[in-house]
């Protein structure tokens, strides 16, 4: 029987009675936004101009005009005429001198004005407008100020084509507009789809403006016709930011508010949170324990950036000074979790602590002390050691962007987790949080496909950590076997290898308030798709990756929007050219979908597993997309201390000059470092990998370097070039002896090409037919699709690179694939006798030439290995099963469902008869064996197994290769038993279905009793 093992976030505040006080000062339930509001301000009767500051009255009421820049502008309303400012300096930080004003009367109007902006503020009624210096509309009041005794509302005329972005992190939502939608601003402890963690009270509009409230009261914006605001409070404070983009406005916002903080560049590592002392669900532990963990990322070749080792209700620590220093042993820092509040922090930096996570039922009441406990946690930290403040939050608020990271909270291990995280966190950074994040494959639940999908998407955010000590096993990277572990590194390394990049943008948001992580409308306001659907489950990257995680059970994606310009695939160097939807992606297991701008300089660290592996004579590398122009400045530190605010710190700009498109010569102007701080290189070894499509004729740098002509040659050779044409299509590989980064240098390829070949359009394309199966230890076909471009595809020849163990025979070459055609290749592929059921990737090279130059294209691509069909009359318990899904707990063999864990229930019981044979299930289940065409038919008695007591509703269906064959009318726990006879001629793949019908799945145990199949 299915019942809830979530007690962290909303029971626990409800236990301790913090629902209500989390809602913040002068708080009131949320209204509903089409309630009517009791009192609009009426007409202007009193005017006074003081500097930048405007007063003005409208009978009791009165509001102030205050001017912070010559874009920025604060409202205030007191209707009962007395000004109130509960936020106080504690989210609005000092902002100087407000600029030269100027106003003048109108017949029906003031008007406020700077070199940049004009408020115009109507007499009757009192009623506010902005408009630019050009004379141009920003925004509008529909109607006057409005309010009761308990809420506040503007009401905004909206645009015909108006688009709204923010209020923080809206679960689900939030990288496309808001338009036509209502948010909640305001904690609800709802960390699922439609929650809102983390809140913040300000948003902005794709007309150029922004809004930001003032206040620790909860709200509503409903973004209708017109735009209604509302805050619980009985005052109006309002700040408004004009700009040419909605980066500008997020960089005047956070200039108000607070630039987001530099994390030091362990945090941007994955992090790792357990209770180690006394667990409730690991049985008794020792804080020291968690070095073990530790040497578990050590000896899996992991990353593994910080450790909290009590994270779990009730859980303390011992030991900590030592745990510390053994987790500096092994490249972790220590991190602890405020689960008794911050009184002990200096204590604890001083033992080592280095990451504070926060919980706001334990730091105290409402959003200001979330906030200051935000605050008061990263001073600490920086109080009592060299290190930057470094902290993890569920529930803040305005301003906690320069102290923290925003996380989601306490979620599932889900494909649906997965789907509505995807927007979540790029949405967040239009509200000005640049760290944003959730646990890899939540604290609940999960799975080792989910895990694995998950953590791929998340080496693209900023941040992140797994959490381990409430779902049924631990959660660390390496804890699934293979090929789980070996996917899960390379990512982990992929992100490690991007670490230059991404501290680069970390830095950036220090001075621009905008994160990494970026709905595809930040950077392309413009594309009429960029704010809908069609980009809700992709994100950028910085500018340059497009991410679209898979976030179904699925070995394809669809549905992938490309934006303008030419984008590559990372994984295939197959290029498109947007605006492009791309469907049928093919996407294994160890295939996140992932395509670079065209352009693209970045920065990386190859072949390391920690930051702290970096040494004097570590190499610089770069990874270039050559088109037109393009640049990237690479920022760098010490990583650790604080010395960069005092101007310890370098910057080292590569500019790239390149073919808009086609051939031409490649070059690479690497700067001279500017700047200094401790440990700065130097001098160090240059590598760049360009890819260009097509080899140049020389590569100069000071003098030509010296050609090599094997992978081999190229890893002994302290210097020189290789054009590696199996390698995406076709990178240049080029690496250097140390040079000074003191001095500037140019590296150029000659007669090369731009991102794409010099023909990008000739360029022959991969792909592989869906569900493409191979038995193992029996030889089989894979087919593999060859579409030519614009000009015929000759001497094609196809290789497949297949998993250790297996055999893949030589392909016929094709001679002729004429321009815009298709040709079908089979390839005999033998998979080793031992091969698990399941997914395997398979790699397809295309050798061939085209518009007179020799190209390669390579794809990969799933294929699904079968077990040995089963003979005779085979037990569904005993077989292997290739899928299986479950409403709570696992499906069990010859036993019932029982609880949430593994073989934990009861004999299969139907009517009082007893089954030695069958499965156990709860609704929603779906159980997959494959048949192979051997059996010809199925048999059992089904039911709701007696442990249940007559509860429970469901229904039983048998499936076969996508048709339902037999489904069973509804069967409740009263039911008699009814039996199953299915005839399954033919039938290769079948589904044992038990599906809820009455929408409780109370007591839905479904049993298949004597489940069994007679086979040939």
């Amino acid at each position: 029987m299915q019942s809830s093992t979530r007690i962290r976030g909303a029971v626990v505040a409800a236990l301790l009675g913090l629902s209500a006080a989390l809602a913040g000062p002068g708080s009131a339930q949320a209204a509903d936004p089409a309630e009517p509001v009791g009192t609009t301000v009426g007409d202007l009767t009193g005017f006074t101009a003081d500097g930048p500051v405007y007063r003005l009255s409208a009978g009791t009421a009165k509001a102030r005009v205050s001017f912070v820049s010559e874009e920025t502008f604060r409202i205030e309303l007191a209707p009962d005429g007395t000004f109130e400012d509960p936020a106080g300096d504690a989210i609005v930080l000092p902002q100087g001198t407000g600029p030269r004003t100027r106003w003048k009367e109108r017949s029906d109007r003031y008007d406020l004005s700077t070199g940049d902006v004009t408020l115009r503020v109507y007499k009757s009624p009192l009623r506010f407008a902005l408009y630019r210096a050009d004379g141009s509309q920003v925004w509008s009041e529909a109607k006057g100020l409005s309010w009761d005794g308990e809420k506040t509302t503007q009401t905004l005329a909206r645009g015909a084509d108006e688009q709204f972005y923010g209020a923080g992190m809206q679960n689900g939502r939030g990288n496309t507009s808001h338009r036509d939608e209502t948010v909640e601003v305001g904690v609800d402890y709802n960390w699922d789809d439609g929650g809102h963690p983390n809140s913040v009270p300000f948003y902005l509009s794709s007309a150029g403006y922004g809004v930001f409230r003032n206040t620790f009261a909860p709200g509503t914006y409903a973004f209708t016709e017109p735009v209604t605001t509302t805050e619980q409070e009985r005052r109006f404070d309002a700040y408004y930011f004009a700009g040419d983009s909605a980066k500008d406005v997020i960089g005047q916002y956070t200039k108000l508010t607070g630039k987001p903080f530099l994390p030091p560049v362990y945090g941007l590592e994955i992090g790792d949170a357990d209770c180690y002392l006394h667990n409730a669900n690991r049985g008794e532990r020792h804080t020291l324990d968690a070095l073990g963990v530790a040497d578990g990322y050590v000896e899996n070749d992991m990353p593994n950036g910080w450790m909290l080792v009590n994270d779990g209700y009730g859980c303390g620590y011992e030991d900590l000074a030592e745990t510390a220093e053994g987790l500096r042993d092994r490249g972790t820092q220590l991190g602890l979790w405020t689960e008794d509040g911050i009184d002990k922090l200096g204590d604890q930096v001083k033992a080592g602590q280095r990451v504070a996570k926060l919980d706001v039922a334990w730091v105290g009441e409402g959003y200001k002390f979330a906030l200051d406990g935000c605050k008061d946690a990263y001073k600490g930290i920086e109080d009592n050691s060299d290190a930057r403040g470094f902290t993890y939050a569920p529930e803040s608020w305005s301003g906690a962007q320069r102290c923290g990271v925003q996380w989601s909270g306490d979620q599932y291990g889900t494909w649906d987790y997965i789907r509505w995280q995807i927007p979540t966190y790029a949405g967040a950074t239009m509200s000005g949080l640049a760290y944003t994040t959730g646990d890899v494959d939540g604290i609940f639940g999960g799975s080792a496909k989910t895990y694995t999908r998950d953590l791929q998407w998340k080496m693209f955010l900023g941040t992140t950590m797994t959490m381990d000590g409430w779902a049924a096993s631990d959660k660390q990277p390496f804890r699934y076997g293979e090929p789980y572990t070996s996917v899960n590194r390379d990512y982990l390394k992929l992100k490690e290898s991007l670490l230059p990049y991404q501290y680069s943008y970390a830095h950036e948001a220090t001075k621009t308030g905008v994160g990494m992580v970026r709905p595809l409308v930040l950077e392309y306001p413009d594309d009429p798709k960029a704010a809908t659907d069609a980009a809700k489950y992709e994100f950028m990257s910085g500018e340059d990756f497009l991410v679209a995680p898979v976030y179904e059970d699925s070995t394809e994606r669809d549905g992938i929007y490309l934006p303008e310009g030419t984008w590559t695939d990372y994984w295939s160097g197959r290029t498109y050219e947007g605006p492009v939807t791309v469907d049928d992606y093919d996407a294994p297991l160890d295939t996140l979908p992932l395509f670079v701008k065209g352009g693209a300089t970045v920065p990386m660290w190859p072949g390391i597993r920690s930051y702290q592996d970096r040494t004097a004579t570590s190499p610089l590398a770069w990874d270039i997309y050559p088109q037109g122009r393009s640049s990237f400045t690479l920022y760098e530190d010490d990583g650790v201390t604080r010395q960069h605010r005092d101007g310890a710190y370098a910057t080292q700009t590569a500019d790239v000059r390149a073919p808009a498109e086609g051939a031409g010569d490649v070059t690479v102007n690497i700067g001279e470092s500017k700047g200094k701080f401790t440990g700065k290189q130097s001098s160090r070894p240059y590598e760049f990998s360009v890819h260009t499509g097509s080899a140049p004729s020389a590569v100069k740098l000071a003098g030509k370097l010296p050609r090599l002509d094997s992978a081999a040659a190229f890893a002994e050779a302290e210097q020189g070039w290789w054009y590696d044409r199996d390698d995406r299509g076709g990178v240049v590989k080029i690496k250097t002896v140390p040079l000074s980064t003191g001095k500037k240098f140019s590296v150029k390829l000659e007669n090369t090409s731009a991102v794409g070949g010099r023909a990008a359009a000739a360029t022959a394309a991969l792909s592989a037919p869906q569900g493409q199966e191979v038995g193992a230890g029996a030889t089989g076909t894979v087919a593999v699709d060859v579409t030519a471009g614009t000009a015929d595809v000759t001497d094609a020849v196809v290789s497949l690179d297949v998993p250790e163990g297996w055999r893949a025979a030589p392909a016929a070459a094709v001679d002729r694939i004429p321009a815009g055609t298709t040709r079908r290749v089979e390839v005999q592929v033998t998979p080793a006798k031992d091969a698990k059921a399941g997914e395997a990737r398979i790699t397809a090279l295309t050798r061939y030439r085209s518009a007179g130059e020799s190209r390669t294209v390579l794809q990969r691509f799933a294929t699904a290995v079968m077990p040995a069909p089963p003979t005779g009359e085979a037990w569904a318990s005993d077989l292997e099963w290739l899928t299986s899904t479950n409403g709570y707990g696992p499906a069990e063999r010859d036993r019932s469902n029982g609880e949430s864990g593994g073989a934990d229930g009861h004999p299969l019981t139907l009517a009082g008869k007893v089954y030695e044979k069958g499965i156990g299930t709860h609704a929603d289940s779906d159980i997959e064996v494959y048949l192979g065409g051997q059996c010809s038919k199925f048999t059992a008695d089904a039911g709701i197994d007696d442990e249940i007591n007559g509860y429970g509703e469901v229904a039983f269906s048998v499936e076969a290769d996508g048709k339902v064959l037999w489904t069973s009318s509804k069967v409740t726990g009263a039911s008699a038993t009814v039996p199953v006879d299915v005839p399954l001629d033919g039938a290769r793949h079948v589904r044992l279905k038990v599906t809820d019908t009455n929408g409780s799945k109370t007591g839905d145990h479904g049993d298949w009793g004597a489940a069994r199949f007679v086979c040939s």
